[in-house]
């Protein structure tokens, strides 16, 4: 048995899932003909209270439509250092849109509001504009640390404050909201733009959703459109999509709680001298005395996988397809290595 723990996008669809796509009412999306991708965005828009939703290949092209929608050269986005926008896109922000960063720190990649305060750029022909900050929940480098809704507020009044715009890396967004109870809707009330990935911890084999007004979705098709972002018949996609929502939401619980045991588990080793706190499915640990690599090859030996997340940090993440049993043999493997 191989224990694949390197990331939730691993997953392979259920048989509830399968039956789905196999059975979609499908058309050409790019002419807006697929009954189910519409249903799919209809769905998506409605549960977070926003006005329209575009269904696109991955969370990266999502988050960088919505970086280039709130935009303009040389202006400037303020996000943490370690957010997903800047780390693994690719240069997106750059490449995409002529757009700079301002890199903040943050406790396990969260930032406040006076952060932010302190971030804008005075209006001086020196400096870029700044016109976006953009968030992560949960923010994979924190290892699955979770913002709360009280913490987004004092953010949203500091971008009203200044004519900024608010963006949301929500790739598991939903591994939040399991935890803290808060509904999608008071969520969606914050933001200009949610990315929601429905390939992570939703199971699907393809896919993320971009949700905002109907005159930013609009542009963001366009934009879609001009990255070769436009899937066609992509309902047999999108059938994945409703019924993850439908069906996958309130069990990543258990991804949870299987990530708490499993970061017990770790912290007994004594090549592990940390384990970040668990808050939802990603455990990050912590090495001493051993090089990620060479611990890597280690549990490999042991067919476990895992990633290497720093200098001395690994990686797992658990997901759909890491059940109770897994579990149990991941403690037996590790504590023979």
């Amino acid at each position: 048995m191989i224990i694949d723990l390197r990331s939730d996008t691993l997953t392979r669809p259920t048989p509830g899932m399968k039956e789905a796509m196999f059975s979609a009412s499908i058309g050409d999306d790019v002419f807006g003909e697929d009954p189910t991708v519409n249903a799919l965005e209809e769905k998506a828009a409605g549960l977070f209270g926003k006005e329209a939703a575009l269904f696109c290949p991955s969370g990266t092209m999502t988050n960088q439509i919505a970086i280039r929608l709130h935009t303009r050269i040389q202006t400037e986005v303020i996000c943490h250092k370690n957010s997903h926008v800047y780390l693994y896109e690719g240069g997106g922000i750059m490449s995409n849109s002529l757009a700079s960063v301002k890199l903040l720190e943050g406790d396990l990649g969260k930032i406040i509001a006076d952060q932010v305060q302190a971030a804008i750029n005075p209006d001086d022909v020196h400096a870029p504009e700044t016109t976006l900050v953009s968030l992560e929940n949960t923010m994979n480098k924190g290892g699955g640390s979770i913002y709360k809704l009280e913490e987004i507020k004092p953010i949203r009044k500091v971008c009203d404050a200044h004519g900024l715009k608010l963006h949301l890396d929500g790739a598991r967004l939903f591994n939040a909201l399991v935890e803290t109870g808060e509904r999608p809707a008071d969520w969606g009330a914050q933001f200009d733009s949610i990315s929601i990935c429905l390939s992570k911890g939703l199971g699907c084999p393809v896919g993320s959703l971009l949700l905002g007004s109907k005159a930013d979705i609009k542009r963001a098709r366009k934009v879609r459109k001009v990255w070769g972002g436009g899937m066609r018949q992509a309902g047999f996609l999108a059938a994945a999509g409703i019924y993850a929502l439908d069906h996958h939401v309130d069990r990543l619980k258990e991804d949870h709680l299987r990530a708490r045991a499993l970061g017990e588990m770790l912290s007994q080793q004594n090549y592990v001298s940390e384990v970040y706190p668990v808050a939802t499915n990603i455990v990050i640990a912590r090495l001493e005395g051993m090089a990620p690599e060479d611990w890597l090859k280690e549990l490999s030996a042991k067919d476990i996988k895992a990633v290497k997340f720093g200098p001395d940090l690994v990686r797992f993440v658990t997901h759909l397809d890491f059940g109770d049993d897994q579990l149990e043999e991941f403690g037996r493997r590790i504590s023979v290595l």
